[in-house]
């Protein structure tokens, strides 16, 4: 997530490089083989390029608004997890009731414990897939130079030995979804409590719904992390997109030379900057198909995770709190 006032110009040119460079292209030969070679036919109308034009722009602003909406869903889910993090820990704390050494050991493991279930949850989420882009894209592989993915610069096994004993690291290690295997460990912590009277059968099942709470967030990040936006539609709006811009340097071609074979040059630069527009739009609803990707433009969730950690320590009376995720270059995971 930019977490500053806007990109930096000089930031979002390099982003969008290679667009400026295809419409360069796409642009000068046309006008080239206008004005030296007299290749008068490829000058054509400008109304259906128009009505292409507004088809366009249709199908991208459609693309933008279901992918900024996925994009949204994902930062409501965690924010729901923020929300229900707070409340697991409340509950922790005043529900179960021992003498006072063991009470809180208990309360720190299951609070460390959940911990381990936020780490596992974003690792799973930042795994790379097929259809994903911020490591196939060259102009999203260049702009990882201004920020650094935390899951992908270290190893689950040794975040969660922070949080939970070696024995049930390599447990988890062996399982395919860990973070689901986590809620399950706590689950068996709390009937083990209930079993003993630690708890009553009222918080029991209250403790038990919030661990359904959890699990219901991470189905719904699951959701969207493992089905992608629509291909036909990705799909449609590429072509549709690629092929405006190749066809608008002819219709500029038609209009500027009605004035003067001089004014034929402006169609380069005219066509750059609108065909720009419609290909940097494209690009930027292609940025939020994926919130956890790994992209400049997803949704925190590493820097949600330590913020719920930071409070909850903070619940359990700890001096010695992480500090929390600063932006890079105003770039926040």
């Amino acid at each position: 997530m930019n977490a500053s006032n806007r990109y930096k110009v000089s930031h979002f040119i390099l982003w969008t490089r290679e667009k400026i460079i295809k419409m360069l292209i796409i642009s000068s030969i046309p006008t080239l083989l206008f004005y030296f070679l007299g290749w008068k036919w490829l000058a054509i109308p400008w109304v259906p390029i128009a009505l292409l034009g507004t088809a366009t722009a249709f199908i991208s602003g459609f693309r933008n608004t279901q992918t900024y909406g996925r994009l949204w869903e994902a930062r409501q889910i965690y924010g729901a997890i923020i929300n229900n993090s707070r409340t697991f820990a409340i509950m922790v704390k005043d529900f179960i009731r021992t003498d006072s050494d063991q009470e809180k050991e208990l309360h720190k493991e299951l609070f460390y414990r959940h911990f381990a279930w936020l780490t596992a949850l974003r690792f799973q989420l930042r795994e790379v897939k097929i259809w994903e882009n911020v490591k196939t894209r060259p102009y999203n592989r260049r702009y990882l130079q201004f920020y650094k993915v935390p899951e992908w610069e270290s190893e689950l096994g040794e975040e969660l030995k922070h949080y939970i004993n070696n024995n049930e690291v390599d447990f988890l290690l062996e399982k395919k979804n860990r973070a689901a295997q986590i809620i399950s460990l706590q689950s068996e912590t709390l009937r083990n409590l209930h079993e003993s009277g630690a708890i009553n059968d009222f918080n029991y099942t209250a403790l038990e719904n919030q661990l359904k709470e959890f699990y219901d967030q991470q189905g719904k990040c699951e959701r969207i992390k493992n089905f992608p936006y629509p291909r036909q539609f990705s799909t449609i709006n590429t072509y549709f997109t690629n092929l405006f811009c190749i066809l608008l340097p002819l219709g500029f071609l038609n209009e500027f030379a009605k004035l003067d074979s001089i004014y034929i040059w402006f169609t380069i630069p005219f066509s750059m900057l609108l065909g720009w527009v419609f290909l940097v739009l494209e690009q930027i609803g292609e940025s939020c198909e994926n919130p956890f990707e790994g992209s400049a433009n997803d949704v925190p969730i590493s820097q949600i995770s330590r913020m719920i950690e930071i409070d909850m320590r903070d619940m359990l009376n700890e001096k010695d709190l992480p500090q929390a995720i600063q932006p890079t270059n105003g770039i926040l995971m």
